[in-house]
């Protein structure tokens, strides 16, 4: 469910209609809906009222400040990739114990940065991680709360940049492996073991694979960890879940929140933990539009293409993944259909929100919105062919709110300097 609906043949996100932030604010933009973030937040985090849990929201998929307060606001604490990430989270008010940082490359700064920000623990993906984090622990003196990132070797079925958990991916350490690991992090000064961390991908549109991993994690923590670690003074606190559950784009069915949860839950009964669970996604995929504009409507003998004024820089998914994003026009119209490409002004032949898609003509100076934008969007944004980032927009009923400005000209070459050789 979302809040972006035409009234009287006009789209509207909330109450608020899009040709006046088009007018006021200029396109392309972001346009979010704080009453879908209410619901969608809520509804999951409802979903599993009946264990203990805590919801992380997962930073990666929008990391902007008036979003992630928002989250604060609610309870939620969140899922970091980076020291900027853990930074953002601290900046709206965050509670440090409520956040989990995770990711295979973690520096030594970001590192020092998160312990001395007293997080609740780190998602460990390799052997060298956790000697190094061991080390800086010890430099910083303080102990660092980790969970290993065991990878149960399940496929996600979904698209393979996006999945996680199998055997040949970056990710986690292989499950059979990861007892020795576990020993070695329970012998460490600066390392105090509290949790398991399995993630195994985005955008699932099935229960099953959720439930074939947790099947896997759950006879490694009944038969092997849990025993062998209390051997060892370590005690499994937590059982991170990571995120992962999809949205509809075009034609898909994911399971509901609450299908999701009973899964989840039956599949934990008895276990005496604290689960986390770092959904991104689902709460703000669709949530948020792109607007952009039509600047012309291009024909040649074997193509048509209507060229808006967004592109690959502003919203990659398209031609990074080959995804399906809907696209609707502002404004209701019963002009014919035509199939067309529709491309935006990057110089690359990948630039394009949609191939062969059948849409009602358009006309210069036209409004669509891409749909299911919220997740993904902006925070995989560029600069490529030095075109300013968009501006990102929250609505709130009746009122909007600009939450981040465009750039300018000006905000483009930040930080750039000529060296006096070259004056």
């Amino acid at each position: 469910m979302h809040h972006f609906e035409y009234r009287n043949g006009e789209m509207h996100a909330e109450a608020v209609p899009l040709k006046r932030i088009a007018k006021e604010v200029g396109t392309p933009a972001y346009v979010y809906s704080l009453a879908t973030l209410r619901r969608h937040y809520q509804v999951f985090d409802s979903a599993f009222a009946q264990v203990r849990h805590i919801v992380c929201f997962s930073v990666k998929a929008n990391s902007n400040l008036a979003l992630l307060r928002f989250f604060a606001k609610e309870g939620s604490g969140f899922d970091i990739v980076s020291g900027g990430e853990v930074f953002r989270a601290l900046k709206v008010g965050g509670d440090p114990k409520k956040i989990v940082f995770s990711g295979v490359g973690k520096k030594k700064e970001e590192i020092e940065y998160a312990l001395n920000a007293g997080i609740l623990m780190f998602n460990v993906e390799s052997e060298p991680e956790l000697v190094a984090l061991n080390e800086i622990a010890s430099g910083v003196g303080k102990k660092a709360p980790i969970s290993l990132r065991i990878n149960p070797d399940v496929d996600p079925q979904t698209h393979p940049y996006i999945s996680t958990g199998m055997k040949k991916a970056k990710f986690g350490v292989d499950i059979q492996r990861s007892i020795e690991t576990y020993k070695r992090a329970a012998a460490l000064k600066n390392i105090d073991v509290v949790g398991v961390d399995c993630h195994i991908g985005s955008q699932l549109t099935s229960v099953s694979p959720f439930v074939d991993a947790l099947a896997k994690v759950r006879e490694y923590l009944d038969r092997v960890l849990v025993g062998e670690l209390k051997k060892e003074g370590a005690q499994i606190r937590y059982l991170d879940l990571g995120g992962g559950l999809g949205i509809n784009y075009h034609d898909e069915t994911p399971p509901l929140p609450d299908e999701y949860a009973r899964a989840i839950i039956r599949g934990l009964e008895g276990l005496d933990i604290t689960l986390i669970l770092e959904p991104g996604r689902v709460i703000v995929g669709n949530a948020g539009i792109l607007l952009i504009e039509v600047q012309f409507v291009k024909e040649t003998e074997a193509k048509k293409f209507v060229i808006v004024d967004g592109g690959m820089n502003d919203l990659i998914r398209p031609a990074l993944y080959g995804s399906y994003q809907a696209i609707q026009p502002v404004v209701e119209t019963r002009a014919e259909k035509i199939v067309a490409d529709v491309v935006g002004p990057i110089c690359e032949s990948g630039d394009f929100f949609a191939k062969d898609r059948e849409i009602n003509r358009p006309k210069r100076g036209d409004l669509l919105a891409v749909m299911s934008a919220g997740a993904y969007g902006f925070t995989m944004a560029s600069n490529y062919n030095s075109h300013p980032k968009p501006p990102e927009v929250l609505v709130d009923g009746d009122r909007y709110y600009v939450v981040r400005k465009r750039e300018s000209f000006d905000d483009l070459i930040n930080g750039e300097v000529i060296p006096p050789a070259l004056q």
